[in-house]
């Protein structure tokens, strides 16, 4: 007969891989709040097999309720005992979120959390891997744990005509906590995808060249020096790929 802690790692396998696929298929509208119920009960099933492996059977139950298991949260304070963990937050803000899309969600929360989902599908990975010996790329190929992503930018301003002002204020406030959390956190926290630009000289460090044509249209203004508003140089480019 198979371990308890056994089963609960096949049901969690499982879960992740519905969190996944879900989540990757285009023709799916539901897949941010699919994906946050299914990738918590993955780890909510893969720590409780954890803690069992290491704590005893009793430990996955509450003291003054035996025949109640804990809650993902407390599985992630008894095993992740760091509140600072990167790991930790990025997990407590993807229960956040599960618990808020179950009444209600807008969808622009993909474009603020798949920084955080992708991060928790790394996360996952190496810690079955650390737990229970497991490598989730023996089940899911490797290319496919990376998560389709949204191109579409966040703005503020569509943001506030699209919805009431209470849910577009919570939604901004949102959008700048986890921006903040991301720049103050590792890759285990979020994975961002930040492009930066800048003109070089040197041919050998640029990936894309330009020249200046007074001619181009649209044209843009480059600044040579800080001017008042009235004299200013005007130069037009042309960007050539």
């Amino acid at each position: 007969m198979n371990k308890i802690e056994d089963k609960l790692v096949e049901k969690s396998k499982e879960a992740f891989c519905l969190a996944i696929e879900l989540y990757n298929k285009p023709t799916i509208k539901y897949r941010v709040e699919g994906f946050s119920h299914f990738i918590c009960n993955a780890w909510e099933l893969m720590l409780k097999a954890y803690m069992i492996k290491a704590f005893g059977e009793k430990s996955v139950y509450y003291k003054d309720n035996p025949q109640r298991t804990l809650a993902l949260e407390n599985c992630i304070q008894k095993v992740f005992t760091n509140n600072k963990d990167p790991l930790r937050i990025n997990l407590e803000k993807i229960i956040e979120l599960r618990n808020t899309s179950t009444h209600f969600i807008t969808e622009e929360y993909e474009m603020v959390y798949i920084p955080l989902f992708q991060a928790c599908v790394f996360n996952f990975n190496k810690k079955m891997m650390a737990f229970h010996n497991i490598d989730m790329t023996t089940i899911i190929p490797q290319n496919f744990l990376t998560l389709s992503i949204s191109m579409k930018a966040l703005n503020d301003a569509e943001i506030i005509t699209k919805y009431s002002e209470p849910i577009a204020t919570h939604f901004i406030d949102l959008k700048n906590s986890v921006d903040h959390l991301s720049v103050n956190n590792n890759a285990k926290f979020a994975i961002r995808i930040d492009h930066h630009y800048y003109i070089t000289k040197n041919k050998d460090k640029a990936t894309n060249f330009v020249h200046f044509d007074k001619n181009a249209a649209p044209g843009v203004t480059v600044s040579k020096r800080t001017t008042g508003p009235q004299q200013y140089t005007q130069i037009h480019c042309q960007i050539m790929y």
